[in-house]
């Protein structure tokens, strides 16, 4: 049995909470927040353990095996270090860090630690439409990839950024609608498609809210494979609406769009594939493939394994993400 720490008591802990209670295999020892207001409205599992404002008094007196980082972006890097410094195992929520520098750095920490195993929670690769659209693709069945889109209309209003304060700064968040909200649709469009070449990206804002990241953006994609694919986020929709992944391959397209992946014949007729597994309440649209990745870590921790996402398989998302930015200031595309 493992012992799990559960760093960070904000909205995405409220998703790791309940896996780690669940599996028989791990143990819950502590958690930790800087604010120690935020224990009085904790579950009752997590109120049956000890409830710590320091991480660092949190190691040295209860000494998990893994700790669950749920942090604000900033915090991410320089906190897995910490803990993975201190031969603790580490399971982080994305992104993996604020730019392409960091994530670099990120990924040599990784490389020099090899007696940790850090995990980097994108659960969106385990979605069941995820597995099976990328079984297809490898599998060449319906020919090579000529095109994709990632479409991510979601809703942030500005109580959002002044709940937390954090998400509206470029020096806390990183950015925003993308490394916030559809880094796991840019995740997948490369995961799915293949190694990019060049992006053209128009980067805005689009809400009056008076922040520093932006809430809208679009960007055309060049693949190495010759396909062209396009990307569109922005939280400035109505409401949180279906994210949508379209890839076009020479004989057949595929769509996930709620929730389940489609295929789209030549003669246009539209068959279900599969579905994914569905997160209930008002956060669905986190998907419910969080316990699938994180039971897969602790998998991979006993029996010694790589069969997890590493820090250097979610490098490419911060990659796609700062090029995108670049290419917006420039006019032109940019290699990511």
């Amino acid at each position: 049995m493992k012992r799990a720490a559960i760093i960070g008591c904000g909205t995405i802990f409220q998703v790791h909470l309940p896996i780690i209670v669940a599996n028989p295999e791990i143990e819950l020892c502590a958690v930790c927040d800087n604010n120690p207001a935020v224990q009085e409205k904790l579950p009752a599992a997590a109120k049956a353990v000890p409830f710590y404002t320091d991480y660092e008094e949190l190691l040295e007196k209860e000494h998990p095996d893994v700790v669950h980082l749920c942090l604000p972006h900033y915090l991410h890097v320089p906190v897995s270090e910490y803990f993975a410094s201190h031969g603790v195992n580490v399971f982080c929520e994305k992104p993996v860090g604020l730019n392409t520098a960091q994530a670099k750095e990120f990924v040599e920490f990784e490389a020099a630690h090899p007696e940790v195993k850090i995990g980097i929670c994108l659960q969106n690769r385990l979605n069941r439409t995820t597995v099976e659209l990328k079984k297809i693709i490898d599998g060449g069945e319906y020919g090579k990839v000529i095109g994709c889109r990632g479409f991510v209309p979601w809703f942030r209003g500005k109580a959002y950024y002044d709940e937390q304060p954090w998400r509206g700064q470029l020096k806390t968040a990183g950015g925003g609608c993308m490394i916030n909200q559809s880094v796991h649709t840019l995740d997948l469009l490369y995961y799915l498609c293949g190694d990019i070449d060049a992006i053209h990206g128009s980067v805005n804002q689009l809400a009056d809210y008076g922040i520093e990241v932006e809430d809208t953006v679009a960007a055309r994609l060049h693949f190495a494979n010759g396909a062209n694919g396009v990307f569109f986020a922005t939280n400035c929709d109505y409401t949180n609406e279906s994210v949508q992944i379209k890839v076009a391959c020479e004989k057949a397209s595929f769509l996930i769009e709620d929730d389940a992946l489609f295929r789209i014949d030549a003669d246009g007729v539209r068959t279900k594939l599969c579905e994914n597994e569905k997160l209930p309440g008002a956060k669905f649209y986190f998907g419910a493939s969080h316990g699938i990745l994180i039971n897969k870590f602790y998998r991979a921790i006993e029996n010694n394994t790589d069969d997890y996402i590493h820090v250097r398989d979610a490098e490419m998302s911060i990659r796609l993400i700062d090029a995108i930015h670049a290419s917006s200031k420039a006019g032109h595309p940019v290699a990511p």
